[in-house]
């Protein structure tokens, strides 16, 4: 039999390991965030990714609507439809990611979830910080209408909110909050609070026509109207907001997701500027202004700038950067993501010569913290070509553009050292346009439908003023100022970095060239 007290000391010891690893174990578990508090995965991607440098993109699999970015606790919200299953599974849910300068995102993963009651998976809707609690879910909840298609297969709009900021989404009701009135396409409830009327204002698209709705709860919502489209097919994500004109008039602006290729128009936003009673819009002009001429500025969504004291004098606007066309179509799957935003534009409203208003774009200052190095170059007169002593495939290029009579003047971007790839962004007076044509490089359209983007350019003027946005798979072009933007894909090979001035039929004088070229904000 062994002496107890020789015993004791490798009892005492045994015992005092055992419980410090017991307490480490507890400090481990107080430390580590539990599954619900994790941060996604954030994908991994180098210099040979399609990824974009500076544009949101999904995490992976797929995304496509946005929908309005709210501002609270100091962050922008935004949150935006995606499928996890994609390509191998159907149905999308909301996921949401958070910033301070619409530049940087974090992603905080899916926020409503789908297939998780007996109703469909979510679409497209609205949320807003309900501040006042009309809906009864305590102050500040945030609170979601949400198109979901019924056990009948009715698009229905359905009620869900959250009372932690946002990151995780309760279902209200398996009922909805607004049933279908009996047509096919009932979907992309947008919700504002009308400080005229002090309610609750939706609006519906249903096929051609926006119906409107009002609430003083966010539960029961009634009809008040409607505004009825001409001639650009079926109307999706309706949107509207008051804004301030450069001449202090202040109005209403009404838009739509709209297709008017049948009448050559684009496949983007359609908008109008008018007056709105609280019930019913009414348009100054019967034909609609498009906020963007280019193929891949759809769904898009106008917020606030949260940061600012007065909200009428500029909105944000952003949208996803694809075609329905062609939305499979992107070599970005081979790295298991399909989903491009546009940058986030800063929209005024101006006055023109002729007392018609309309709105401008112009990229967010924001931006420029991304500048890694300039090049620049204050005049070169161009007859032919001249390629620039610059590459890149991610930057900002500024330039004025001047001439006396010619065909057509513009840049070719993303060139191939051969000089036979490149985005052809430019003026033809001749032609009356600006445009973007993407026909000498790799792009989605397989039918070759889809390869020049144009907007009307006033044939007798002499001077442009162009600011391009070039990253890996996109070309955004914000002409004078913005009067006209066209955003398009692109997939040009990622050695194929020059860019050239051109001209035809004439001689153009290029002055005060500036690229910014930026940094990866994945970085």
């Amino acid at each position: 039999m062994k002496n107890a007290f020789t015993q004791t000391p490798r009892i005492c010891a045994v015992f005092l390991l055992l419980t410090l690893f017991l307490i480490a174990g507890a400090v481990v578990l107080l430390l580590t965030p539990s599954d619900e508090e994790k941060k996604p995965e954030q994908p991994e991607f180098g210099d040979d990714s399609y990824r974009a440098n500076y544009h949101f993109t999904s995490p992976d699999h797929w995304k496509n609507d946005p929908q309005r970015p709210i501002y609270f606790n100091g962050e922008y919200h935004y949150y935006y439809l995606y499928n996890g299953d994609y390509p191998n599974g159907n149905g999308t849910e909301w996921r949401h990611a958070a910033s301070e300068d619409l530049v940087h995102w974090e992603d905080e993963g899916v926020a409503i979830p789908k297939y998780t009651n007996k109703n469909g998976d979510p679409w497209s809707g609205s949320v807003v910080v309900d501040t006042n609690n009309t809906a009864g879910f305590g102050e500040d909840a945030v609170v979601a209408v949400v198109t979901q298609p019924s056990a009948d297969g009715d698009q229905e709009q359905y009620l869900w909110y959250s009372t932690d900021d946002g990151q995780n989404f309760t279902s209200y009701s398996d009922e909805p909050v607004l049933e279908n009135p009996g047509t096919e396409a009932f979907r992309d409830p947008k919700i504002i609070w009308d400080d005229q009327s002090e309610k609750w204002v939706m609006l519906m698209a249903e096929e051609t026509k926006v119906g409107f709705y009002e609430s003083d709860n966010l539960k029961d919502w009634n009809y008040t109207g409607e505004f009825q489209t001409k001639d650009i097919g079926l109307i999706e994500c309706p949107d509207l907001y008051m804004m301030r004109a450069d001449d202090g008039s202040v109005k209403w602006v009404l838009g739509v997701s709209a297709n008017g290729q049948a009448i050559d128009k684009p496949n983007t936003y359609a908008y109008w500027v008018g007056d709105f009673n609280g019930d019913e819009f009414f348009p100054h002009q019967e034909e609609p202004e498009w906020l963007d001429y280019g193929f891949d500025w759809y769904g898009g969504v106008t917020f606030e700038d949260g940061k600012s004291d007065d909200q009428l004098n500029h909105r944000y606007a952003l949208a996803w950067m694809n075609n329905w066309k062609y939305a499979d179509e992107t070599p970005t799957m081979a790295e298991g993501f399909n989903g491009l935003d546009s940058i986030v534009r800063q929209i005024e409203l101006k006055k023109s010569d002729n007392e018609k208003y309309y709105l401008t774009s112009q990229p967010k200052e924001e931006l420029d913290q991304l500048t890694s190095s300039v090049d620049s170059f204050e005049r070169i007169e161009v007859d032919g070509s001249e390629t620039l002593a610059a590459t890149g495939t991610a930057y900002q290029l500024e330039a004025d553009i001047s001439w006396d009579d010619l065909k057509n003047t513009g840049l070719r971007l993303r060139e191939s050292e051969d000089r036979s790839r490149h985005i052809d962004v430019g003026i033809s007076p001749e032609n009356q346009h600006s445009y973007v044509n993407r026909s000498s490089t790799a792009q989605p359209d397989e039918e070759h439908e889809l390869i020049e983007s144009q907007a009307p350019f006033d044939e007798n003027q002499k001077e442009v003023h162009l600011k391009i946005l070039v990253d890996k798979t996109s070309v955004e072009v914000f002409v004078d100022d913005g009067k006209a933007v066209h955003s398009n894909q692109a997939f040009p090979p990622l050695e194929d970095e020059g860019i050239t001035l051109f001209s035809e039929g004439g001689k153009a004088t290029f002055k005060n060239i500036k690229i910014k070229h930026y940094d990866s904000i994945h970085e």
